[in-house]
């Protein structure tokens, strides 16, 4: 006689997952479940909440790569589960970050015997090299100044205002002091004159940047060297320099070769870079390069042999996957320099397009330049009535995620919206960009202006127009507030109308 059983409500086999418990029912979303679920049930559950994300390929936000093509996709997915701090048991996976080093250290024009290596190493980001490139100039600055007999407790750094925040981390979590040297309209990154003047002899560095988040504008690294140089001269000291070329690395030996920014300039140390920016590689992986041994302290390495032999690291995480390594390579075989040109041409080719058409508008100025990062960041020429947060909030209607944002100090009465261009971004979209925000000007001319908004919101709260306290409150709170005024103003007319998201 055949024996029968009832199954569990937790093996049940599903043959229609939508037509289960599983997804009818809430999962606990801060708890482990007590029981299991079928493995089809997991994925639709986690893949139904993904679709709610924004589509990476128009997030114009950001500079991170956001497509490969499906032979690299194949690689990354083949050394997923290798981890990359195990060079004795992955020796070529090792051997590929090594050629990677000295492909990126060649690049940035390093003063490299014919046999000689290359110094550096593979990060997580730009972030994690800048950490390890500040910790370097830290621990040399100390070593000297205790040779010399001198307090080593009040270490500086000088940077510009526009700098990404990952160096705010460093001088926080490392204890040195960010000294910023601030913007002003029109001119929005460092003035290399001022961040000499700001240099003292506690100062470990001077940090540029070669593509500025804020408008992908190249500071002038050439000058800042000789100008370090003559200040090095006059005092005894030795000011040098670190290079943040994480959106530009990428972008400047192949459209500007002349441009004199790296290693070419005896003042530059290190040199950062985004393998997963204009490096062509998805989130994940970066670039740190020494311009010689002597710049990285030995004492801030580490050996060690659990893993199956010696083997020096040098990083602030430990076990991190293979995977972006061996797509760099990738590229940087499959483009060579050749392919990384057309790229980059393409991309600064399509930026003229954007720019171009919002140009033709007659309503935004144009605030990025047009050397340095392939992008486009501009300005409502009048914002009195409309500003640019509403510009941002309503292209999100059609898929568009294009940031609006305010200055650092002291251009921070200056609001911009940026389109950052990569190598998936066609002309097409482009042009389709340009048309969508014709469409969001002329609806937002057809609306009351943010001010009057705000006027009948402060009615409908009892509060009577002109005895509120704006006059005491600073730019940025007034700002704040218009625009939550006005995204819920924007939102109830969308509901009125059922318009679709």
């Amino acid at each position: 006689m055949a024996l029968s059983r009832t199954a569990s409500e937790s093996d049940v086999s599903v043959h229609s997952t939508f037509a289960s418990r599983y997804v009818r029912t809430s999962l606990p979303r801060f708890k482990m479940a007590e029981n299991s679920i079928p493995k089809e049930a997991a994925y639709q559950i986690i893949n139904d909440e993904l679709m709610l994300d924004g589509n990476p390929r128009l997030n114009l936000a950001s500079f991170v790569t956001t497509w490969m093509e499906p032979e690299c996709d194949k690689l990354m997915m083949a050394s997923i589960n290798k981890n990359y701090v195990d060079m004795d048991e992955y020796p070529v996976t090792t051997e590929l970050q090594n050629r990677c080093v000295n492909m990126i250290a060649h690049l940035f024009n390093a003063p490299l015997g014919d046999s000689e290596a290359a110094i550096g190493v593979g990060t997580v980001g730009s972030s994690e090299a800048i950490m390890l490139a500040g910790l370097a100039f830290k621990r040399k600055w100390q070593n000297k100044r205790r040779a010399e007999g001198k307090p080593v407790d009040k270490p500086n750094i000088v940077t510009g205002a526009n700098v990404q925040v990952c160096w705010e981390k460093f001088a926080r979590y490392f204890e040195v002091e960010l000294k910023e040297v601030k913007l002003r309209d029109g001119y929005y990154v460092m003035d290399p004159e001022k961040a000499v003047e700001m240099v003292d002899e506690n100062t470990i560095c001077v940090a540029a940047i070669l593509g500025s988040t804020l408008n992908g504008e190249f500071e002038d690294v050439k000058l800042l060297n000789d100008l370090l140089i003559e200040k090095n001269k006059e005092t005894g000291w030795d000011t040098t320099i670190h290079v943040d070329a994480a959106s530009g690395g990428f972008i400047a030996p192949f459209l500007y070769p002349e441009l004199e920014w790296d290693f070419r300039l005896p003042l530059v140390k290190s040199i950062n870079v985004s393998g997963h920016k204009y490096g062509l590689v998805y989130a994940g992986i970066g670039w740190v390069i020494w311009r010689n041994k002597e710049d990285l302290p030995e004492e801030l390495i580490f050996h060690i042999n659990y893993l199956g032999a010696d083997q020096p690291t040098f990083t602030l995480n430990f076990s991190k996957g293979s995977s972006q390594v061996i797509a760099q390579y990738y590229q940087l075989i499959r483009l060579g320099f050749e392919g990384y040109r057309n790229v980059m041409e393409n991309c600064r080719e399509n930026m003229v397009v954007l720019k171009e058409g919002l140009e033709k508008t007659g309503r935004f100025n144009i605030v990025s330049k047009d050397e340095g990062v392939p992008l486009v960041a501009f300005s409502l020429k009048d914002n009195h009535r409309h500003d640019e947060f509403e510009i941002s909030d309503l292209l999100r209607r059609f898929g568009w995620i294009v940031p609006a944002y305010t200055m650092p100090p002291d251009a921070q009465h200056i609001t911009v919206l940026r389109v950052v261009i990569r190598e998936d971004f066609s002309r097409t979209l482009a042009e389709r960009l340009v048309n969508d925000i014709k469409k969001v000007l002329r609806e937002l001319d057809t609306l009351p202006s943010k001010l009057s908004s705000n006027v009948k919101a402060a009615d409908e709260e009892g509060e009577k127009p002109g005895t509120t306290l704006e006059s005491k409150k600073s730019d940025l709170e007034k700002t704040r507030e218009i625009t939550i005024v006005w995204r819920k103003f924007v939102m109830a007319r969308k509901q009125k109308m059922n318009v679709v998201c």
